[in-house]
């Protein structure tokens, strides 16, 4: 605890963003860095809590009082070698993550929590300018092989552990680039992709092998199809790392108009432009009255790409409540509020919708003009809520393209978890307390075995299966294990 009065007479401050008018002209991303004084002022800030419930709040475990006091004291290389003893992937989650150990840090019981998060990017981001992220060579090989089937973050987290424990670790990845949504998902504006591209080198410096346009248990005959005998022949262990990628759809009158599509139709073409693959995406919002149907993370994502591109109004429809301004008495500290939240993208311009309920799509020569919807009063019953309808709150919206960005219901049940035979509970793959699947040789990590859930769920996930593959191989193992297949979030 560098300064005991720190969180007493410094206020929090978050980065700045760059302006709107000149963001939206370009897809970099929009926070400015903090100079290293306000970044030491701010960490001053970290109580040295008795029970520091940051730890708690981050899957991770991360250290998070011991790097706040390095960077405190001025001491940035010892700051990264706590922070990557317990996530590998900083740069991420710091651009990525809601930041859970914010709302569980102390300091936010009753006044501003530490700015953990930006600190934790900061510490990152110094680290590669200096030149501490270097690759990691295991010191002794151990002769065993390890597939990992996505490569996403809980992929890529498992493949950087396997590969540093000594194993022969091959990723495959079905699109024709590493990185799953890290990729093709997330937007510039929120993560520049060469932020991803470096980590990778490093990877492949360490000795990972990465094969893409490898679709595991894909259409027999297709070109980029792997067998599944395939890797269980060459492989001692195979880890399932896949995401929740069955988008929820919206089964309404007009669904089939065109125009109406899912956020992850729409989202990896602007990021392919951004590749240099294609001069122009063949779905864009320019000039478009856009409507975005859900509230959540992938809607602010379609929101911030709509207007780069250009569109000429954006609404965006969520069928919950506005929440309140700051956090819920249902969700006490500390637990995950619910509270309002305006992300970088809501404020270049949007016009928010809450408690409403769309039931039909219209158009004309089949192409959606417009939506049908209604206002909803949200009641519960068992903890289960219903949407029933206002009456005489009826409207109809103008909409040249609609983008359906509800959330994912589970892993995609064909492919590789159909042709290895891989037993579901409920939407996911089942997997028991040593993350193995009903395939004693296939281990499942990440939303494939959670469900749709944050990044630092995923990348813990990935560390912890790493070390169930490496003590089944090997007999025991040191690799860390934040969590367990049934481990929740605070709440």
């Amino acid at each position: 605890m560098g300064d005991p009065k720190g969180f007493l007479t410094v206020e929090r401050k978050t980065p700045s963003s760059r302006p709107v008018p000149v963001r939206l002209r370009d897809w970099r991303e929009v926070y400015e860095p903090m100079s290293t004084q306000e970044l030491a002022d701010q960490a001053s800030r970290c109580m040295d809590c008795g029970i520091p419930f940051c730890n708690h709040g981050c899957p991770l475990g991360n250290l998070i009082p011991d790097w706040n006091d390095l960077v405190y004291r001025d001491d940035w290389q010892r700051a990264i070698e706590a922070l990557h003893a317990t996530n590998n992937f900083p740069e991420f989650t710091g651009r990525l993550c809601p930041a859970p150990c914010e709302a569980a840090c102390v300091a936010g019981i009753n006044t501003d929590a530490v700015t953990i998060k930006n600190i934790e990017l900061s510490i990152i981001e110094r680290a590669w300018d200096e030149g501490w992220v270097v690759p990691v060579i295991a010191s002794k090989r151990t002769g065993k092989s390890v597939a990992v089937v996505g490569s996403g973050p809980a992929g890529l987290a498992a493949a950087q552990q396997l590969t540093r424990a000594g194993h022969q670790v091959t990723v495959f990845e079905r699109a024709d680039r590493i990185g799953g949504l890290l990729r093709y998902g997330i937007p510039e504006f929120k993560m520049e992709k060469r932020i991803l591209d470096r980590r990778l080198e490093q990877m492949e410096a360490e000795g990972t092998v990465f094969r893409t346009n490898a679709d595991v248990g894909g259409p027999a005959g297709s070109p980029q199809s792997v067998a599944v005998d395939e890797l269980r022949r060459e492989f001692d262990a195979i880890v399932v790392a896949g995401g929740a990628t069955d988008w929820r759809d919206l089964p309404i009158p007009g669904r089939e108009l065109d125009g109406v599509h899912q956020a992850m139709e729409y989202l990896p073409h602007a990021n392919r432009v951004q590749e240099g693959d294609l001069d122009e995406p063949p779905l864009s919002a320019t000039d478009k009255s856009v409507i975005i149907i859900g509230g959540g993370d992938t809607g602010a994502d379609c929101l911030g790409t709509a207007n780069r591109q250009g569109a000429k109004s954006v609404h965006q429809f969520e069928i919950m409540p506005q929440p309140p301004e700051s956090r819920a008495d249902t969700t006490p500290w500390p637990t995950w509020p619910l509270m309002l939240r305006t992300s970088s993208a809501h404020e270049e311009g949007v016009v928010r919708m809450y408690s409403v309920s769309t039931t039909e799509f219209v158009g004309r020569n089949g192409q959606v003009t417009a939506l049908r919807g209604h206002e909803v009063e949200v009641t519960f019953d068992a903890g289960r809520p219903s949407f029933d309808k206002i009456d005489g709150t009826d409207f109809e919206l103008d909409a040249d393209l609609v983008l359906l960005a509800m959330g994912f219901t589970g892993p995609e049940a064909t492919g590789a978890v159909a042709e290895l035979g891989l037993e579901m509970a409920g939407p996911n793959v089942k997997r028991d307390d040593n993350w193995r699947s009903s395939d004693d040789q296939v281990f499942v990590c990440g939303d494939m075995g959670r469900g749709q859930s944050l990044i630092v769920w995923a990348i813990a996930e990935g560390r912890s299966c790493a070390a169930s593959v490496d003590e089944a191989l090997m007999g025991d193992t040191d690799l860390p294990t934040p969590v367990r297949p049934g481990d929740r979030p605070l709440r």
